[in-house]
Protein backbone atom coordinates (compact mmCIF):
# COMPACT_ATOMS: atom_id res chain seq x y z
CA UNK A 1 0.00 0.00 0.00
CA UNK A 2 1.56 3.46 -0.76
CA UNK A 3 1.84 6.20 1.24
CA UNK A 4 -1.57 8.09 -0.25
CA UNK A 5 -3.35 4.99 0.42
CA UNK A 6 -2.32 4.69 3.70
CA UNK A 7 -3.15 8.24 4.49
CA UNK A 8 -6.22 7.79 2.89
CA UNK A 9 -7.52 4.86 4.51
CA UNK A 10 -6.91 6.27 8.34
CA UNK A 11 -8.59 9.22 7.01
CA UNK A 12 -11.67 7.01 6.06
CA UNK A 13 -10.83 5.04 9.78
CA UNK A 14 -11.04 8.67 11.53
CA UNK A 15 -14.49 9.33 10.07
CA UNK A 16 -16.05 6.04 10.00
CA UNK A 17 -15.35 6.51 14.19
CA UNK A 18 -16.44 10.07 14.66
CA UNK A 19 -19.40 8.45 13.18
CA UNK A 20 -19.51 6.23 15.48
CA UNK A 21 -19.23 8.01 18.26
CA UNK A 22 -21.09 10.70 17.50
CA UNK A 23 -24.44 8.18 17.16
CA UNK A 24 -23.31 6.46 20.65
CA UNK A 25 -25.26 6.07 23.24
CA UNK A 26 -23.26 6.36 26.51
CA UNK A 27 -23.42 2.63 27.00
CA UNK A 28 -21.58 2.07 24.06
CA UNK A 29 -19.15 4.90 24.14
CA UNK A 30 -18.01 2.89 27.01
CA UNK A 31 -17.80 0.10 25.34
CA UNK A 32 -15.95 1.88 22.25
CA UNK A 33 -13.45 3.11 24.79
CA UNK A 34 -13.05 -0.16 26.56
CA UNK A 35 -12.28 -1.88 22.69
CA UNK A 36 -9.95 1.10 22.10
CA UNK A 37 -7.83 0.69 25.38
CA UNK A 38 -8.16 -3.35 24.87
CA UNK A 39 -7.13 -3.09 21.09
CA UNK A 40 -3.90 -0.35 21.83
CA UNK A 41 -2.72 -2.59 24.59
CA UNK A 42 -2.77 -5.76 22.30
CA UNK A 43 -1.06 -3.13 19.72
CA UNK A 44 1.58 -2.69 22.14
CA UNK A 45 2.48 -5.99 22.93
CA UNK A 46 2.78 -6.32 19.50
CA UNK A 47 4.77 -3.40 19.16
CA UNK A 48 7.36 -4.46 22.78
CA UNK A 49 7.16 -7.87 20.53
CA UNK A 50 9.24 -6.74 17.91
CA UNK A 51 11.44 -4.24 19.71
CA UNK A 52 9.30 -0.88 18.57
CA UNK A 53 9.75 0.90 21.84
CA UNK A 54 8.67 3.63 20.90
CA UNK A 55 5.29 2.67 19.24
CA UNK A 56 5.01 0.89 22.47
CA UNK A 57 5.35 3.85 24.58
CA UNK A 58 2.91 5.78 22.16
CA UNK A 59 0.11 2.85 22.19
CA UNK A 60 0.06 2.41 26.37
CA UNK A 61 -0.16 5.90 26.32
CA UNK A 62 -3.18 6.33 24.45
CA UNK A 63 -4.59 2.91 26.52
CA UNK A 64 -3.43 4.92 29.89
CA UNK A 65 -5.72 8.00 28.32
CA UNK A 66 -8.91 6.02 27.73
CA UNK A 67 -8.53 4.08 31.26
CA UNK A 68 -8.60 7.79 32.95
CA UNK A 69 -11.55 8.60 30.56
CA UNK A 70 -13.01 6.12 31.74
CA UNK A 71 -12.14 6.50 35.65
CA UNK A 72 -13.13 10.74 35.60
CA UNK A 73 -16.59 9.57 33.46
CA UNK A 74 -17.66 7.58 36.93
CA UNK A 75 -20.21 9.20 38.81
CA UNK A 76 -19.29 7.84 42.50
CA UNK A 77 -22.03 9.42 43.93
CA UNK A 78 -24.45 8.38 42.11
CA UNK A 79 -22.76 4.67 41.05
CA UNK A 80 -22.26 3.71 44.99
CA UNK A 81 -19.50 1.17 46.05
CA UNK A 82 -19.76 -0.15 42.42
CA UNK A 83 -18.81 3.04 40.78
CA UNK A 84 -16.41 3.53 43.65
CA UNK A 85 -14.89 -0.02 42.65
CA UNK A 86 -14.83 1.02 39.00
CA UNK A 87 -12.96 4.19 40.05
CA UNK A 88 -9.98 2.12 42.36
CA UNK A 89 -9.93 -0.58 39.33
CA UNK A 90 -9.60 1.96 36.90
CA UNK A 91 -6.87 3.87 38.36
CA UNK A 92 -4.93 0.71 38.88
CA UNK A 93 -5.25 -0.59 35.66
CA UNK A 94 -3.45 2.93 35.04
CA UNK A 95 -0.98 2.64 37.06
CA UNK A 96 0.01 -1.03 35.70
CA UNK A 97 -0.01 0.37 31.99
CA UNK A 98 2.40 2.86 33.09
CA UNK A 99 4.67 0.12 35.18
CA UNK A 100 4.22 -1.89 32.11
CA UNK A 101 5.61 0.85 30.17
CA UNK A 102 8.38 1.69 31.91
CA UNK A 103 9.86 -2.07 32.53
CA UNK A 104 9.19 -3.38 29.16
CA UNK A 105 6.74 -5.74 31.13
CA UNK A 106 4.75 -7.97 28.35
CA UNK A 107 3.13 -10.01 31.83
CA UNK A 108 1.64 -6.77 32.90
CA UNK A 109 -0.01 -5.75 29.63
CA UNK A 110 -1.74 -9.04 29.99
CA UNK A 111 -2.72 -8.54 33.08
CA UNK A 112 -3.68 -4.91 32.08
CA UNK A 113 -5.99 -6.61 29.09
CA UNK A 114 -7.28 -8.81 31.51
CA UNK A 115 -9.01 -6.96 33.61
CA UNK A 116 -9.97 -4.46 31.04
CA UNK A 117 -11.79 -7.90 29.29
CA UNK A 118 -13.54 -8.67 32.59
CA UNK A 119 -14.96 -5.20 32.85
CA UNK A 120 -15.87 -4.86 28.97
CA UNK A 121 -17.79 -8.45 28.89
CA UNK A 122 -19.82 -7.64 32.02
CA UNK A 123 -20.39 -4.26 30.66
CA UNK A 124 -21.36 -5.77 27.15
CA UNK A 125 -23.65 -8.16 29.24
CA UNK A 126 -25.88 -5.45 30.65
CA UNK A 127 -26.37 -3.96 27.38
CA UNK A 128 -29.42 -5.16 26.74
CA UNK A 129 -30.93 -3.72 29.99
CA UNK A 130 -29.11 -0.16 29.04
CA UNK A 131 -30.72 0.20 25.97
CA UNK A 132 -33.83 -1.05 27.37
CA UNK A 133 -33.66 1.97 29.10
CA UNK A 134 -33.07 4.70 26.37
CA UNK A 135 -36.63 5.52 24.71
CA UNK A 136 -36.25 5.14 21.16
CA UNK A 137 -35.81 7.85 18.56
CA UNK A 138 -38.38 9.06 16.53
Amino acid sequence: MTYGNQSALKSYQSLNLHAQVSEASPHQLVQLMLDGALARIAAARGSLDAGELGRKGELIGKAIGLVEGLRVALDVEKGGELAGNLHDLYEYIGRRLLEANLHNDASILEESANLLREIRDGWASIAGHANADVPAAS
